[in-house]
């Protein structure tokens, strides 16, 4: 589809989708066209923010006006995967994370995380300390639990959150499997685990307290001698 800026309107009038540039205009912003992802509205028109295909999608009598990058990312977490984020900030109720990959598949933009210190793990969640259990700059294998509840629930549990992390996921660690892979020591040196809750520097030998996941081999080595 090719669409055609007009006084009041965008026009389809071929087969083909018009390629454009950040800050382009597109069409004016009006009630019957409405700004979508990759567009953005000033001064009663719609721009592009992006480099790459302009879209028109028909939606409750109306048209929403898209721009989609080519190497826009398609895959998105979905309740149920594991993903492996990072820990941004840890406070006594909840730590901030963002998602990096989804599975084996590395994310070319992260997606932000909440995890909650209820679903830390599946007992004596009343004696979770979160600083016991992830650092700043940890990477975490956990599992989606769901897209963020609404801030009224959070609210209701004493957590005020801000409106950037309002369209986040919710994770969770609360299986042996999933937990603290890689964590580096105040020494910067990348710590080993030695039991289900600490891990030691291998250069001073100081132990720090952490939610260690019990990472399963994709393939153990046989010993084909001893079979034979």
């Amino acid at each position: 589809m090719i669409f055609c800026l007009t006084k009041s309107s965008v026009f389809i009038m071929g087969s083909s989708n018009l390629s454009c540039v950040p800050g382009q205009r597109l069409c004016l912003a009006d009630d019957t066209h409405i700004s979508g992802c990759g567009t953005y509205e000033r001064q009663g028109y719609i721009y592009s923010t992006l480099a790459g295909e302009a879209r028109v999608v028909e939606k409750d009598k109306s048209y929403v006006v898209e721009v989609h990058s080519s190497n826009e990312q398609s895959i998105v977490p979905t309740p149920g995967d594991i993903v492996t984020a990072m820990v941004m900030m840890v406070n006594p109720r909840f730590c901030k994370c963002m998602i990096k990959c989804i599975g084996d598949v590395v994310l070319t933009r992260p997606y932000r995380a909440i995890l909650r210190r209820e679903d830390v793990r599946a007992f004596e969640k009343d004696l979770i300390e979160m600083y016991q259990c992830f650092r700043p700059a940890d990477i975490i294998l956990a599992r989606v639990v769901s897209f963020l509840k609404t801030i009224v629930n959070y609210y209701l549990q004493g957590i005020n959150l801000p409106t950037t992390d309002l369209h986040s996921y919710q994770l969770s660690t609360a299986e042996n499997e999933l937990g603290v892979v890689i964590a580096h020591s105040e020494a910067g040196v990348a710590m080993v685990p030695i039991s289900w809750t600490e891990m030691q520097c291998p250069k001073t030998y100081n132990k720090e307290p952490r939610k260690v996941a019990k990472v399963v081999p994709e393939s153990i080595p046989v010993d084909n001698a001893n079979m034979e």
